[in-house]
């Protein structure tokens, strides 16, 4: 980089190069206006069904129709516009990407400027706790130690190192440099700024995700596809209705108005508001959970997700590394309690073990608290001076520094070992590096005695020692207890934990003497620990026919480990890494995936490829994650969940869900949720088709019949505003049935009609419209008053449909099966229909605007019986062997739609 010094740039070379790089920000995808996604509410094809009608009814002069409609479409765009436009507004406030200023050395002198002001050829400082704002090689280190999790998907804190090299492309992954977004978490170095913005490694995943195209949810398809069906049923209906009529010698005009107020009359104008309505009620449920929908129609679509690709560190494990085991020539300890928790205990043999009993045990946790740079802070309340192996406090130790480190504190804090207890006073200290691999202080204890304390790789501190440590006293280290030692080291590895070896020196005459001849005194075994409720959560995938991948950048035994105690690997699942699938060819590859349940050492390349061939083979991907390297997959995924704490906000902004707590057990909560949602949508499609089918024979059969117009326009309109409104939309708050988390996931092409829906549909529909017309021409030939006819067919379409409403509840039971009374909304807004239509039949003022009569109470017996023979049909119908669905005669599998 030229125009730079050892003193950093110059400011006016900083704003020469700040106009030719940019500023230091990842490219923001632009801004959707609020009209723009106003806008977007009309795209749906249902939607412009609507309008269609709306346009056909104010031509035809029925102006409360179209009122009518237009309001519900109003209403539908008004709430998605609300839902998606106050999810961008919360997604504003969750930002938390690049540090918010930077040290950098400008015309001699250090000074804190904006990150977004940091350019190529800076000279910048950080340090422990801070965040890197740009890619820089690294020209001084002092025990640096990175978190690159966002970007590597490691858990362990990556050691840096001086750059001595230059070469012709800088890669992610090298322990010379430092990333943007990245965290130091131990030690402080001086750096040269390599890239900055788009151009960092951060930014290059940024970018993948422009390539990557938005696709229609399931549901969006289904009802998509529901739309295509309806509108050429309309056109069907226009097409029969007016050449029948012009052979019977109707007016062509007349006819052809007719089959136009039919075809309107069986749009389900209500459909598309109450699908929104459902997923908007969804979404607030959701949220008391801790999960911010993005998109309405992305909660119905993890329902159906099949397969679920989630990230190993801070999703599945708490990203909170935690000492195990212990091992001494004396001991094998385990230690109990996760992350931070106050709360564990040391055991040996499942009996508790007392720290004071052992000399060696005591001395390990001495250099553990000592030979460090971290620190977490004491308890409120006073330890005291009693043995306290066991702390059942569940609250959370505030730490600081690095997580290895950490880690060691927390356990050394189980056993009432503490740094600032002034046991010991440091004198110096020898930090740890990449080369050395091991760390060493001098201290001083109570007694004016001096000691060296060291931390390291096990087998390049053994090489150091000479003697090792027992309870019965310092004994020789030979080489079949050097043996013993190294191969409890490969037995911890083996177990997936990061291995340290610990080791003292008494009196030492120096630091420089601080590391020979030294005594041995054990191994501690550290992992980062799945959460709690990951376990629960994994088994409820299960049971719900889910299957859970896990996608990481940590090593494969790692990855396995973590995997096979969450149940997430089975026997005779696979284990892949990415160098793997570089060498499979791509058809191999897809022909593999599915057997595969754990990949390891993945880049954010490999995560997309996984993602696309799954999808390939027709699976319903999920993909979670955190970080940068975690969102082209996310958003390639047909649901991407992001983390909401430690999510980055390139990955929030791919995703269509945001867990609030990164918590992956509330994963599983929504996709019950979502699962209930696509339930309930069913529901009221069945509802609604079937009330319209109902509504079109009456009137379309009965003109065939010769009889009498059955009903009048604004009966009509009266009859959805009744049935189509509040019921429906009750349906979308049924509770989950109880084994809504047992069944398969939906197949990605399964059609809305499927499992025998549609012939339910048809079936029910003839039921509802024959009962109308039985009741017209029962009440034509007993009364012979038109208006009490029609007075009497419209009290019984409206209540043959209230009663079907409540076979809608489910699927596999019959009206007299099911729990009638678990959904208060539903019964309020039946008796509000009733109400509606009592006051229609009864009231002097709305009996003049709906040509209504007054029925006496024989006549509405006769309804209320005509009305009680479909749902009686209908159950004795599900009776029959094989019949569970009400698929009568016509079998689902030849009817459904493809």
């Amino acid at each position: 980089m030229k125009g730079n010094s050892v003193q950093g740039l110059t400011g006016k070379e900083a704003s020469r190069r700040l106009f030719e790089y940019g500023e230091n920000r990842l490219a923001n995808e632009k801004k959707i206006s609020a009209l723009k996604i106003f806008a977007g509410q009309f795209k749906d094809l249902m939607i412009l069904i609507l309008l269609v009608s709306t346009v056909i009814c104010v031509i035809m002069g029925d102006t409360v129709e179209a009122i009518a409609i237009i309001t519900i479409v109003l209403l539908n765009a008004i709430l998605g516009f609300v839902q998606e436009f106050r999810v961008e507004r919360t997604l504003e406030t969750l930002k938390n990407m690049a540090a918010p200023s930077a040290q950098v050395l400008r015309d001699g002198k250090w000074q804190a400027v904006p990150s977004v002001e940091v350019v190529p050829g800076d000279v910048i400082s950080v340090k422990s706790g801070y965040k890197v704002p740009a890619d820089a090689r690294l020209l001084e280190v002092v025990s640096l130690s990175c978190d690159e999790a966002m970007l590597s998907g490691e858990s362990v804190p990556v050691d840096k190192r001086v750059c001595t090299s230059t070469p012709e492309k800088w890669e992610i992954g090298r322990d010379d440099m430092i990333y943007m977004g990245t965290v130091a978490t131990k030690g402080r170095a001086v750096a040269e700024v390599i890239s900055t913005g788009m151009n960092t490694e951060m930014g290059k995943i940024a970018g993948m995700l422009t390539e990557i195209e938005e696709e229609m949810t399931p549901l969006q398809k289904r009802l998509q596809q529901l739309g295509k069906y309806i509108a050429i049923g309309c056109l069907l209906i226009c097409t029969v209705v007016s050449v029948t009529g012009v052979l019977r010698g109707e007016p062509v005009f007349d006819m052809f108005i007719t089959g136009i107020s039919l075809a309107v009359a069986a749009v389900p104008e209500g459909l598309p508001a109450i699908v929104t309505i459902a997923l908007a009620l969804a979404v607030g449920r959701i949220l008391k959970r801790n999960a911010l929908v993005r998109k309405l129609h992305s909660m119905e679509t993890l329902g159906c997700a099949n397969v679920i690709c989630t990230d190993k560190t801070g999703t599945l494990t708490e990203n909170k590394m935690t000492a195990r085991k212990i091992f001494t020539m004396d001991y094998k300890v385990d230690v109990s309690g996760n992350g931070y928790e106050q709360g564990g205990e040391f055991t040996v043999s499942d009996r508790r073990a007392s720290v004071g009993a052992s000399e060696t045990l005591r001395r390990l946790l001495d250099i553990c608290v000592q030979c460090t740079s971290s620190q977490i802070n004491s308890p409120s309340k006073a330890m005291g001076g009693r043995d306290r192996t066991i702390n059942l406090s569940n609250d959370q130790w505030q730490v600081s520094g690095e997580p290895t480190e950490i880690s060691l504190l927390v356990m050394a804090a189980k056993g009432n070992v503490h740094a600032d207890a002034g046991d010991y006073e440091k004198l110096g200290e020898l930090p740890f590096d990449s080369d050395r691999k091991r760390m060493t202080v001098l201290v001083k204890n109570k007694n004016g005695k001096t000691n060296s304390f060291s931390k390291g790789a096990p087998d390049i501190l053994l090489e150091k020692c000479r003697y090792y440590m027992t309870d019965s006293g310092v004994q020789p280290l030979s080489t079949p207890v050097r043996r013993q030692i190294l191969a409890a080291n490969e037995e911890m590895a083996s177990g997936a934990l990061r291995v340290l070896g610990f080791a003292y020196k008494a009196e030492p005459q120096g630091l420089s003497d601080s590391e020979n001849d030294m005594v041995f005194v054990g191994l501690v075994g550290m992992i980062d620990p799945p959460r709690r409720e990951a376990y629960d959560a994994v088994i409820k995938c299960k049971q719900a026919k889910i299957r859970v991948v896990m996608i990481t950048g940590d090593h494969k035994i790692t990855a396995c480990a973590i995997a096979k105690d969450l149940g997430i690997m089975k026997r005779n699942d696979l284990v892949m890494t990415g160098a793997e699938m570089d060498a499979m060819s791509q058809s191999d590859f897809e022909a593999t995936v599915h057997r595969v349940s754990v990949f390891a050492r993945v880049n954010p390349g490999h995560k997309l490829k996984i993602v696309r061939a799954l999808k390939k083979r027709g699976d319903i991907v999920a993909m979670t994650g955190d970080g940068v390297n975690d969102a082209p997959a996310i958003k390639e995924a047909d649901i991407g969940v992001s983390m909401g704490i430690t999510g980055t906000d390139v990955t929030k902004q791919a995703a269509s869900i945001i867990l609030l707590d990164d918590n992956f057990a509330t994963l599983v909560a929504s996709v019950e949720e979502g699962r209930v949602v696509y339930s309930n949508i069913r529901k009221f499609i069945r509802y609604l088709l079937s009330c319209n089918i109902g509504e079109v024979l009456t009137m379309f059969v009965g003109m065939l019949m010769g009889m009498p117009v059955v009903l009048l326009p604004i009966q009509i309109l009266l009859v959805n505003l009744a049935t189509d409104g509040l019921p429906a939309m009750a349906l979308g708050l049924e509770p989950a049935e109880d084994d809504i988390m047992s069944q398969k996931p939906r197949p990605a092409n399964e059609s809305v009609f499927s499992q025998g829906l549609l012939s339910t549909i048809l079936f029910r529909g003839c039921l509802i419209g024959l009962t109308t017309l039985a009741i017209f021409a029962t009440f034509m030939r007993h009364y012979g008053d038109l208006d009490t006819a029609r007075t009497g067919a419209l009290v019984t379409l409206i209540i043959t449909q209230l009663f079907h409403v409540f076979e809608c509840k489910s699927e596999r039971h019959s009206l007299f099966g099911i729990n009638l009374l678990n959904n208060p909304s539903l019964i309020l807004a039946v008796l509000t229909s009733v109400g509606v239509v009592a006051l229609t039949i009864y009231h002097p003022w709305m009996q003049g605007i709906f040509s209504t009569v007054a029925l006496t109470g024989t006549q509405l017996l006769k309804v209320f019986c005509y009305a009680l023979v479909a749902p009686l049909f209908s159950a004795l119908i599900m009776l029959i062997p094989g019949r569970k669905r009400g698929d009568v005669v016509i079998e689902a599998q030849s009817i459904q739609a493809d």
